[in-house]
């Protein structure tokens, strides 16, 4: 199976990268990001609400030196918050999360959710435009994204998304969304994709895991793989970053993907794209 996803501009994404959310500043993180590019990854995914970019920076040098790679070999994934929104403060805030990661791009620029100010999303997204066509950033996109938000996107920009990064999980599997992004071609990358660890004690999960010989996290990745959906699954720990990974050299079956489907319960852990707009 191939490891990267093209999109519709030509440009391609690895199919699983390391996430970040809810890992703070400091060395722990920078040891995971460095000893994640050495293990192979080459997609590293942060935000500015993280507010991790520094240490996503340094451990991308130190890993970059120790594996022996170059910039241009990764995808680094950076993301606009909702406080940021509007056409100048989006550009200001795109400078000072390169500065904070000490890159002069990131790959893909996304704004992290629609929030409820339809005009501000609008704004934001003609400065992403703006510093796509300057060649400033090499792919932008969004993250949250409910259909009724790209109708009234897509009526208005002159660049169209690559991607849209939400959440998607065998409890919420986002069928409509996903289909209505293919006819699109708009690619679907799922953060938070183990749910912090509540899908891995799923009995289904579980159950397919041994089949395969697994982990249940290593099924879980696979199902996203096999549902063409981009996965940056989060973990600070050497093992798991290497295991997260090994994910190729196996297949669900159709039965598999079944049981893992009829989970569905449109069940979300996060806020609703609907009425989120940063703070409630």
């Amino acid at each position: 199976m191939e490891q990267v996803v093209t999109f519709h501009n030509g440009n391609t994404m690895p199919k699983v990268g390391l996430g970040t959310f809810r890992v703070e500043e400091g060395q722990q993180l920078v040891e995971a990001v460095k000893h994640a590019i050495v293990s192979g990854y080459r997609s590293i995914d942060t935000a500015r609400i993280y507010d991790n970019e520094k240490s996503v920076g340094e451990g991308i040098r130190q890993g970059i030196e120790a594996a022996g790679i170059s910039r241009s070999d990764l995808f680094i994934t950076t993301k606009l918050w909702l406080d940021d929104f509007g056409y100048e403060s989006a550009l200001e805030a795109y400078q000072a999360s390169l500065d904070r990661l000490g890159l002069d791009y990131v790959d893909l620029y996304l704004l992290h959710w629609p929030g409820t100010d339809e005009q501000l999303y609008f704004d934001s997204w003609k400065a992403l435009e703006k510093l796509y066509n300057d060649g400033k950033v090499r792919n932008i996109g969004v993250s949250n994204f409910a259909i009724q938000h790209f109708e009234r996107l897509l009526e208005v920009a002159s660049v169209k998304p690559v991607i849209n990064q939400v959440e998607f999980t065998p409890y919420l599997n986002q069928k409509e969304l996903r289909d209505y992004m293919k006819e699109k071609f708009i690619v679907a990358e799922s953060w938070s994709p183990l749910m912090n660890g509540e899908i891995l004690t799923n009995e289904v999960v579980m159950n397919i895991a041994e089949k395969h010989g697994k982990s249940p996290a290593q099924i879980i990745i696979r199902w996203n793989i096999e549902n063409d959906v981009v996965i940056i699954p989060k973990s600070v720990t050497p093992e798991r970053i290497e295991e997260n990974l090994n994910v190729y050299d196996f297949e669900l079956t159709k039965e598999d993907h079944y049981e893992l489907d009829q989970l569905n319960e449109d069940r979300r852990v996060g806020p609703d794209p609907a009425d989120y707009n940063g703070n409630n």
